[in-house]
């Protein structure tokens, strides 16, 4: 019957070792913790490499030919080609352009290109806009051109 007897023992561990114990295992969760997290943010950080915007647009006539200027930005830390420019009358309805620049046209990190696309645009008409880089990032927007 030595069961018995440890059941009805009422030795157990000091409460300064249970203290001690519970500081060592959350001083470990803590170190696994801050460990789990500095290798996400370094992963996440790295992921960041192309960031495109839209910089500005201008719409005018040189000429008797219409045209748009588009300045595209890349505040990423990569550097990327744009490769693809759509412009449209709805977001579903964007055909490929052609720029007067030769694509795919370089974009450095930190640094803005522009493409001039001969296209004739109506006053007052709101256009969508798609640039696809060569990386696989894109940015999309619309933009009306002005009334007078």
């Amino acid at each position: 019957m030595p069961t018995k007897n440890m059941l009805k023992s009422k030795k157990a561990i000091s409460p300064i070792l249970a203290t001690l114990l519970l500081i060592v295992i959350a001083v470990a969760a803590i170190v696994v913790t801050y460990a789990w997290i500095m290798t996400y943010m370094s992963s996440a950080g790295k992921q960041a490499g192309v960031i495109l915007y839209k910089a500005n647009v201008n719409f005018y006539t040189q000429g008797a030919t219409k045209k748009v200027d588009i300045d595209v930005g890349n505040s990423g830390t990569s550097d990327t080609e744009i490769v693809k420019v759509y412009i449209g009358t709805s977001a579903t309805n964007r055909p490929e352009q052609t720029p007067t620049q030769t694509l795919p046209l370089s974009l450095t990190h930190n640094s803005i290109a522009r493409l001039t696309v001969n296209y004739t645009w109506t006053a007052g008409t709101t256009y969508y806009f798609l640039i696809r880089s060569s990386s696989g990032q894109f940015v999309e927007f619309p933009e009306q051109a002005p009334t007078t």
